[in-house]
C-alpha cells in the first residue's frame, strides 16, 4: 500500500486503532505493521504523522485528554454551581462511554508498558483536572460547599467519579437499571452534602 499522509483523518485512525489494541491487547499488539493494516494505511504513516511507535501512544493519550477537556467544557454554566458540577460529571461520564478504550489507556487501566508519557502529555490531563478544580472554586465561592483549598476537594470528587466510570465501562452494574441515577448521582451527592 503506498504511502499516504496527506489523508485528513489518517492521524486519528491511527489514533484510534492505537488505542483500540492498547486496550483490549496490550503494548505487546502494537507494531508498525499492525497499525496499517487495522487502519488501512502504509507502516509509513505511523511514521511521517508521529515519528514513531512511542510519540503514538503519548498522542493517544493526549487525545484522550482533550477529548475529555472538550466535553466538559461544553457543559453549560448555570446560576447553580453544584448542578453545574454534577452536569460536569455526566459529560466525563459521556466522554468515557463514548471512548471506552481510549478511556483505559489514558488512565493506565490499559499497559503503557515499555512506553512513557512525558511532561505535555501529563499537561493535558492536568487542564482536565484544573477544569474540575475551578467548578469545585465555583461552588465554594457561592458558599454551596464549604471553603477550603479546592484541590483535594476536585481530587475526591475526580476519584468517586473515576471509579463509578471504570466499574461501569467493565459491567460490573449489569445488575441495575440506571447506574448513573441509582449510583453516580446519590454517590456524588452524598459528597457534596459532606463538603457543605
Amino acid at each position: 500500500m503506498p504511502p499516504d499522509p496527506v489523508e485528513p483523518d489518517v492521524r486519528r485512525r491511527l489514533i484510534e486503532v492505537a488505542a483500540d489494541l492498547l486496550s483490549e491487547e496490550g503494548p505487546a499488539a502494537l507494531s508498525a505493521r499492525r497499525l496499517a493494516r487495522d487502519a488501512g494505511t502504509s507502516t509509513m504513516a505511523v511514521y511521517t504523522h508521529f515519528g514513531g511507535m512511542p510519540a503514538l501512544v503519548r498522542a493517544v493519550v493526549a487525545e484522550g485528554f482533550q477529548r475529555l477537556y472538550d466535553r466538559v467544557a461544553a457543559v453549560a454554566v448555570t446560576d447553580d454551581p453544584v448542578a453545574d458540577l454534577v452536569a460536569s460529571a455526566a459529560a466525563y461520564r459521556e466522554n468515557a462511554l463514548a471512548d471506552p478504550h481510549l478511556y483505559s489507556v489514558m488512565f493506565g487501566s490499559a499497559s503503557l508498558g515499555e512506553y512513557r508519557l512525558r511532561e505535555e502529555e501529563l499537561e493535558v490531563g492536568l487542564a482536565a483536572f484544573a477544569q474540575l478544580v475551578a467548578l469545585v472554586e465555583r461552588a465554594m465561592a457561592a458558599g454551596a460547599i464549604r471553603r477550603g483549598d479546592p484541590e483535594p476537594v476536585a481530587a475526591q470528587f475526580w476519584t468517586a467519579l473515576h471509579g463509578f466510570v471504570v466499574l461501569e465501562i467493565a459491567d460490573f452494574y449489569s445488575m441495575l437499571d440506571d447506574p448513573e441515577t441509582q449510583v453516580l448521582q446519590p454517590m456524588l451527592a452524598h459528597l457534596l452534602a459532606s463538603l457543605s
